[in-house]
Formats: structure tokens, C-alpha cells, sequence
């Protein structure tokens, strides 16, 4: 089954795309697999947590699962860090996120 999510990209543009929940996918991967990120600027650790390359901005009032200590601590080192903060490779595709809406954060470099 898939579910409905948009991503707004680094230029602002909106996109909706389908993210199979059936496939152990996260965010991140979803993001990569549109080519809604230039190669390289996302996702650069692996999605280990390592880095802050996939940050993004949680715009809708989904209900995500709790940051680990992991994605705390890369948050807090990371630049242009909201609120709403997130990073993509630690938000599992499930069911719960239809309707997710988020933007990625700038690029750091």
C-alpha cells in the first residue's frame, strides 16, 4: 500500500508523491528515489543519523515517531534547525504518514 506524501523541494516547489509502505523505506530514500534532492546533498551519511544532509521541516500535524538520542544530537549540531525539524532517514514509511507534508531544509554547503 502506498501513502500520499508531498515534498516541497529546496526550490520550493511542491510535489506529491507515493511512498510504499510495504518496502522498509524512509523518508530519505523516498526523497532520493524522486530525485527531489541534487546526488550528493541527501542522505550523504547513509541514513545513519551522521549527518544532517536530509534534514526537513515537518508542515503538517502528522504524528511522527519520537527522535531517537541519535537524531537529537546531529539536530543540534545542524544548521538552519526549526521547531519542526526532522531528519528524513530516521522517519519510517508507514500507514501513519499520509498527508505528510514536508519541505527539505536548505543544503549546508
Amino acid at each position: 500500500m502506498d501513502v500520499k506524501i508531498t515534498i516541497i523541494d529546496r526550490e520550493g516547489t511542491s510535489h506529491e508523491v507515493d511512498a510504499p509502505t510495504d518496502m522498509a523505506m524512509n523518508l530519505m530514500e523516498v526523497i532520493r528515489s524522486y530525485e527531489l534532492a541534487p546526488e550528493g546533498t541527501i542522505g550523504i551519511c547513509g541514513g545513519m543519523a551522521m549527518c544532517a544532509s536530509c534534514q526537513c521541516y515537518v508542515q503538517s500535524e502528522t504524528e511522527l515517531r519520537e527522535k531517537e538520542d541519535d537524531e537529537e544530537a546531529m539536530l543540534a549540531e545542524a544548521f538552519y534547525v526549526e521547531d519542526n525539524s526532522r531528519l528524513s532517514c530516521q522517519i519510517p514509511i508507514t500507514k501513519d504518514l499520509e498527508g505528510l507534508v514536508v519541505e527539505l531544509a536548505p543544503s549546508e554547503d
